[in-house]
């Protein structure tokens, strides 16, 4: 935090972040105030997701292309010009909010492959662990806090004054962060096309087993167990122990354990580095299987506690080794394809569960859903050069 590069980084990164969690809460207020209905919620939030699965590829092509930097505050200045919009359609026009939604989510979407090669050119190899742990950190404490904050915030102030205010936290997004150390990419004289150059990106990601190996256990975790577990858990708190005391103690117990890991893992270096995130994602499946069958409540929040710590000894190393391993001049190409495959797949995850459980019933989809969690990171650690996440197999001890 000496470094005020990185400070500016990591305060326009939060700050995106933090703007990307709070939307689909104060929109949740809006609804217990009566500005929108459920449906509505429903369709901005399905719009929003749709703009940033659709901007993803398309920012990872241009950040490669240009300045990183350049994309990180066009994008933040899409959201940010969107947000009042959606304060304005309120009330008013869904089919308006829909549409700034659109927009609003292409800038979230815009700016992930974007900070994630920014950092790369900020922050020394030595120092990125440490800097994507900071990051993390930042984003589960807002996450753990900004809940009953916003609630607080949401007895003085309209909804509105809430969005205005995300608005604000888009553009500190857009202008505080830092031109990288290098130049970034220059545009060439002769483009290819813009499906050739994701292609591209593509084919470096297949390059890298680990990387192929870590997003598909990653997608899986996310798509099914995380999945899961939001739709079940609400169910289960409400039927099976008769209070929503469960259900805020268990998402609370997730995001302190997440806290938890950030802070392990800014100094934890494990010698098989691959091997222990996947080992630690794959402990996500304690979550759908506290589920499973009546336990005491206080072992549902242990589980919850274990699954942040795991997801979060995950995420860091994973994201500081594609900062390391793959080509700077395909690396935002590269992040792209994560977030478009892990984050874009959970809405349909979560569009596919709740009909299962009506099928199935929720025992046998809880089930399948934990077998996945715990067998899929664990059967990626055969890969080859999952070990370390490095380019060359590291030999056994």
């Amino acid at each position: 935090m000496r470094d005020g590069g990185f400070v500016r980084l990591w305060t326009g990164t939060t700050a995106s972040g933090l703007a990307t969690w709070a939307l689909p809460f104060v929109l949740g207020l809006a609804v217990l105030h009566g500005d929108l209905g459920p449906v509505g919620l429903g369709v901005v939030l399905a719009t929003r997701t749709a703009g940033f699965i659709a901007a993803v590829p398309v920012a990872g092509v241009l950040a490669d292309r240009y300045s990183r930097r350049g994309v990180v505050l066009w994008s933040g200045l899409m959201a940010t010009a969107a947000t009042p919009v959606i304060a304005f359609g309120l009330g008013r026009s869904v089919v308006l909010m829909a549409i700034a939604a659109v927009v609003s989510g292409a800038g979230q979407g815009a700016c992930r492959p974007a900070f994630q090669a920014l950092t790369a050119e900020v922050v020394d190899e030595g120092r990125r662990q440490q800097a994507n742990a900071a990051t993390s950190l930042a984003v589960r404490v807002t996450t753990l806090v900004a809940p009953g904050l916003t609630t607080l915030l949401g007895a003085f102030l309209p909804v509105r004054v809430l969005l205005f205010g995300m608005a604000a936290l888009w553009l500190i997004a857009a202008v505080v962060p830092p031109r990288g150390k290098a130049s970034g990419p220059a545009p060439a004289p002769a483009r290819a096309g813009f499906l050739a150059e994701f292609t591209e990106g593509v084919r470096e990601a297949r390059r890298h087993p680990w990387f192929i190996a870590g997003l598909v256990a990653l997608t899986s975790m996310l798509a099914f167990g995380y999945s899961a577990s939001m739709v079940v858990l609400p169910m289960v708190s409400r039927d099976r122990y008769g209070t929503e005391v469960v259900l805020a103690a268990a998402t609370t117990a997730y995001a302190i354990g997440a806290l938890l890991g950030a802070v392990l893992i800014a100094r934890w270096r494990p010698r098989a580095q691959g091997w222990a995130a996947l080992v630690s994602l794959a402990c996500y499946g304690f979550a759908p299987l506290s589920l499973l069958v009546p336990v005491h409540p206080a072992m549902v929040v242990a589980a919850y506690v274990i699954a942040g710590l795991g997801v979060e000894l995950f995420n860091v190393p994973w994201f500081t080794a594609t900062q390391r391993e793959v080509a700077p001049d395909k690396l935002a190409r590269v992040s792209s394809l994560d977030f478009l495959l892990s984050y874009g797949l959970a809405p349909a995850g979560l569009a596919l569960i709740a009909p299962a459980i009506e099928t199935y019933g929720a025992t046998p989809v809880l089930a399948v859903c934990a077998v996945s969690c715990f067998v899929v990171p664990v059967v990626a650690c055969l890969v080859p050069t999952t070990r370390g996440f490095t380019k060359k197999p590291q030999p056994a001890d």
